[in-house]
């Protein structure tokens, strides 16, 4: 008669592959390095086409507002995009004449930045008034378009225009 002995195997339990739980940690750990390898330099890839434009064009935002509401305004405090035709003459003609102290006063000259201008008014037909420097053919430029009312004080007309303000 044949007799079985019961006995208890204490060696490490593996399957049928040949893989044991340490070895699924250790692939584990290596693929989550991995990913997080791939996703920090791949985010680094795309970092030199970010855009500044949306600073730029805020900075625009601000100069347009600035310039149609005091510089050029006509006074009239209910309709806030009317401007006059004789302070509007007055602003392109400083800004022509005296570039840098007028982005100082519109808070483009800093110690630690500095952006150029570039303003156009232009009617249905052509262009009115441009002021400021010549646009750049590469870089980011801001961009603010507003419609204005533009007031003709001796004959009392009026007219709708475009006014455009570029920063770079």
């Amino acid at each position: 008669m044949m007799t079985y002995r019961s006995r208890k195997d204490n060696t490490l339990k593996t399957g049928l592959d040949g893989q044991i739980t340490i070895d699924y940690l250790a692939a584990i750990t290596i693929f989550i390095f991995v990913i997080f390898f791939v996703f920090n330099y791949t985010s680094g890839l795309f970092t030199p086409f970010n855009s500044e434009s949306d600073e730029v064009t805020l900075i625009a935002d601000r100069v347009s507002v600035t310039i149609t509401e005091k510089e050029m305004s006509s006074g009239d405090m209910t309709t806030t995009n009317l401007i006059n035709t004789e302070d509007t003459d007055k602003f392109f003609t400083l800004l022509n004449s005296n570039y840098t102290s007028t982005l100082s006063s519109l808070g483009l000259k800093g110690e630690f930045s500095s952006y150029d201008l570039n303003v156009t008014i232009e009617n249905s037909s052509s262009t009115v008034y441009m002021a400021g420097k010549t646009l750049p053919s590469v870089g980011n430029i801001g961009q603010t378009k507003r419609t204005v009312l533009l007031e003709d004080c001796e004959n009392n007309d009026v007219q709708t225009a475009t006014i455009s303000v570029r920063v770079w």
